[in-house]
C-alpha cells in the first residue's frame, strides 16, 4: 500500500508519486504498448524521449484529480497516456523550433536524429493520442482535448512571434504560458473530473486548479533558468536568453532598469546574446526580478490550492495541494 498523503509533507513529491504509483505503472505500460509501430525509426525516437523519464506530471495530475473525486480505472489510465503523448509531441516540436540540444540532462531527439525525424515522430504521437481518445468514444473528452491541442498550437506560434522581441511584456508572456503550458495542465485535471462524473462546478474547480498550477510551474521554471545551474536544471543555463525569449525575470528587469541598462538588456534579447549573461543577471538581481517572479509563481500556486477548497479532503486532494507547493519550491 502506498503511504497516506495526509501523513506527508505537502511538498514531498516522492510521497505524492507513491500515491499514484500503481496507476502510473499501468499508464507507463499502456504508453509503451501504444508507442509500437512497424516503422523502426518511430520506435527509436519515441522510446528515446518517453523513456527519458521525467516526472510524468501531467498524466499524474489526471490520475490524482480523478482519485480526488473517487474515480480510478482503465479509462483514467488511457486518458493519462493521451495527455503524456500530447505533451511529448510538443517537446519534440519545441526542441526543433528552439534548436535545443539538451533536455533533462541528455541530448534532445533532434540532436540525435535530426529535425525532420523529430517533427514527424511528434506528428505520430499527436495522431496516436487521438486514436486513443477516440477509443473511449466520449464526445466531451474529445472536445476538451481537441480544443486543448489547438490552443497549444496557437501558443507555439504566439511564442514564435515574441522570439527576440524586447517589447514582450508580462501580459504577453502570460498569454504564451496559458496556451503553451497551462491549458494542458487544466485539461488533465478537468478530464479527471469528467471521468469521475463530477458536476459542472467541480469540473470548473479542477480546471481552475490545473490552469493556476500551470502558470505557477512555468514561471518557477523560468526563474530557474536564471537561478540554477546546468547540471541541476538538466539543460543549458541561459537557454531562454540564447533563444531570444524574454521571460518574467528579464521582463521585470527591462521594465525597472535605468535607460542605459534597459538598452543593453533589450539588445541581449534581440540578439540572443549569452555573452551579456553577467549583465543580465546583475540587472535581474538589482531590480528584484527573481523575487518578483517567485512571488507571482507563489500567487498562482495559492490560487491553485484555493480552487480545491470546496472539495472533499482526502489523500488525493492533499497530494494536489502538495504539487502546487512543489511547483514553486523545486530546484529543477
Amino acid at each position: 500500500m502506498p503511504p497516506s498523503a495526509t501523513t506527508m509533507s505537502v511538498a514531498d513529491l516522492a510521497t505524492i508519486q507513491s500515491l499514484a504509483r500503481d496507476d502510473m505503472a499501468a499508464v507507463d505500460a499502456l504508453i509503451r504498448r501504444r508507442l509500437s509501430s512497424d516503422v523502426v525509426l518511430i520506435n527509436q525516437v519515441a522510446e528515446y524521449i518517453v523513456g527519458a523519464g521525467g516526472k510524468r506530471l501531467r498524466p499524474m495530475l489526471l490520475l490524482l484529480a480523478a482519485g480526488a473525486l473517487n474515480h480510478r480505472g482503465r479509462d483514467a489510465h488511457q486518458l493519462a497516456a493521451v495527455v503524456e503523448f500530447i505533451h511529448t509531441a510538443t517537446l519534440l516540436h519545441d526542441d526543433v523550433v528552439d534548436e535545443s540540444d539538451l533536455r533533462r540532462g541528455r541530448k534532445t531527439a533532434n540532436a540525435v536524429w535530426g529535425n525532420a525525424a523529430s517533427v514527424l515522430v511528434g506528428d505520430f504521437l499527436y495522431s496516436r493520442s487521438f486514436q486513443l481518445m477516440v477509443e473511449l468514444d466520449r464526445l466531451e473528452v474529445m472536445k476538451i482535448l481537441a480544443d486543448t491541442t489547438n490552443q497549444i498550437a496557437e501558443g507555439e506560434v504566439l511564442q514564435l512571434l515574441h522570439v527576440r522581441n524586447p517589447d514582450t511584456d508580462e501580459t504577453a508572456y502570460l498569454r504564451v504560458i496559458e496556451r503553451k503550458t497551462a491549458v494542458l495542465f487544466a485539461a488533465a485535471t478537468r478530464l479527471g473530473a469528467v471521468l469521475a462524473g463530477a458536476d459542472a462546478e467541480v469540473q470548473q474547480r479542477m480546471h481552475d486548479y490545473g490552469m493556476a498550477l500551470g502558470y505557477a510551474f512555468q514561471i518557477a521554471d523560468d526563474v530557474l533558468d536564471y537561478a540554477s545551474d546546468a547540471q541541476t536544471l538538466g539543460k543549458n543555463l541561459g537557454d531562454d536568453l540564447a533563444e531570444g525569449k524574454a521571460t518574467l525575470p528579464l521582463i521585470h528587469a527591462i521594465a525597472h532598469s535605468d535607460d542605459t541598462t534597459r538598452a543593453r538588456l533589450r539588445a541581449a534579447v534581440e540578439h540572443g546574446d549569452t555573452e551579456a549573461m553577467p549583465e543580465v543577471l546583475a540587472a535581474i538581481h538589482a531590480t528584484g526580478g527573481l523575487d518578483y517572479s517567485r512571488k507571482r509563481a507563489c500567487d498562482y500556486a495559492a490560487a491553485a490550492e484555493a480552487a480545491l477548497d470546496a472539495l472533499e479532503e482526502n489523500d488525493y486532494t492533499v497530494a494536489l495541494r502538495g504539487l502546487a507547493r512543489y511547483a514553486v519550491s523545486r530546484d529543477h
